[in-house]
């Protein structure tokens, strides 16, 4: 079932980059957005995760960002080590909180953002290098965000409805600056 504005985020355990277990309730009493990202390769994700990575600094010290990919751990460090991330990076291979947050799936979704964002895509594959020659993960997988205050509530819910669909930057970066 999606998640909505006012409610408040479930406990997130998921092992990070490093191997460490990141719990979400180390977060109590910080803002932060919760991200779900498709698989490791994805052209779009990647694209996303290295525009949070060098933005990082403009969204303030209190708040964070926690990403989220289905993809299994290996695949994940294989993918998203070069990113170098100030924040938590997690891999969700078996989807289980992809399902308590009522992450979509979409293979028209899939498509939709083949056509309408290819100039994009294309960038991120050739300008930047994120081609996804190793898919680990469900192609289908719609990305989501979820901006969380303080208390741990839901204050903006935002479910992409094609693959590179993502809430804009500067929709996160006033959330940050009002926290």
């Amino acid at each position: 079932m999606k998640k909505r504005v006012g409610d408040k985020v479930s406990n997130i355990r998921l092992t990070a980059l490093d191997g460490s277990v990141f719990d979400l309730s180390s977060l109590k009493g910080r803002p932060f957005m919760l991200s779900f990202f498709r698989f490791a390769s994805c052209p779009f994700c990647n694209l996303r995760i290295h525009q949070l990575v060098s933005r990082f600094n403009e969204l303030g010290g209190q708040f964070t960002v926690v990403a989220i990919f289905d993809s299994p751990l290996d695949n994940l460090r294989e993918h998203a080590e070069r990113h170098h991330s100030p924040f938590p990076v997690l891999a969700d291979e078996q989807g289980i909180y992809y399902k308590q947050y009522g992450i979509e799936r979409s293979v028209a979704g899939v498509l939709k953002g083949m056509f309408f964002r290819m100039p994009t895509m294309m960038y991120a594959m050739f300008g930047k290098g994120y081609v996804p020659i190793k898919i680990k993960g469900s192609m289908t997988t719609m990305p989501a965000d979820f901006l969380v205050d303080e208390q741990g509530v839901i204050r903006h819910a935002y479910y992409g409805k094609d693959e590179g669909d993502h809430l804009p930057f500067d929709e996160v970066k006033q959330f940050a600056a009002r926290s």
